[in-house]
């Protein structure tokens, strides 16, 4: 009895790893959803009540980020490469932050989001988000490869899309746009935002390497 209860110590706690990265990843989908509703949103105050959802899920999934690391340093054998694990928590984690500030700087610029560069990169972030979702859940047991497979291919091609619009948004920003303070605020609205997908394409670019290293 004492033997197995040693041996239990090593063995890898598939579910816990697994479980924590889906829930992270619904979060991050659940954040790109409740983005593109603030865009959506005429009102300012109701903007402001739907940043603080913002908040509260960036915040769960610092938890999360937190609960990973803890369970590495317990767990002396891991399902995948403590490197690996590290890294995706990490990329994860990046893509609230990012989501979540470029809904503060919305909020905190008082811009009107009623923008086409920013209704359609929050679109790209949440697509991002979709797929990063598919990703991620297929990490368990690795049984639905061409479905990641796709979920990374998509996911670099919206990171391609982004960068267009980016650079489109700035072009007819400086075009149209004659006050250089409202240039400044959404400049940097469009880059955080562009920001979040770049970080979509880092979470799945690990994922990718995971996908070589154990299918």
């Amino acid at each position: 009895m004492a033997a197995n209860s040693f041996f239990k110590i090593f063995l890898p706690k598939d579910r816990i790893f697994y479980s924590l990265f889906e829930t992270a990843a619904d979060t991050v989908h659940k954040m790109g959803i409740t983005l593109q509703e603030m865009v959506y949103e005429a009102d300012e105050d109701k903007r402001a009540s739907i940043l603080a959802q913002i908040e509260n899920m960036e915040h769960k999934n610092d938890d999360l980020t937190h609960t990973i690391f803890t369970e590495l340093g317990r767990n002396f054998i891991t399902p995948i490469d403590r490197e690996d694990i590290h890294q995706l928590a990490t990329a994860l984690d990046d893509i609230a932050d990012y989501i979540y500030a470029s809904a503060k700087k919305i909020n905190f610029y008082k811009i009107n989001p009623n923008d086409t560069g920013i209704h359609k990169l929050t679109e790209l972030i949440l697509q991002g988000s979709i797929e990063i979702k598919k990703a991620t859940h297929g990490l368990r047991d690795m049984k639905n490869l061409r479905e990641m497979t796709e979920a990374i291919v998509k996911i670099n091609s919206i990171e391609n899309q982004a960068d267009d619009v980016f650079d489109m948004s700035i072009e007819m920003l400086f075009n149209s746009e004659n006050d250089f303070k409202e240039v400044i605020k959404k400049r940097e609205i469009y880059q955080v935002l562009e920001i979040a997908t770049d970080k979509c394409e880092d979470a799945a670019n690990v994922i990718e390497s995971i996908i070589i290293k154990y299918a």
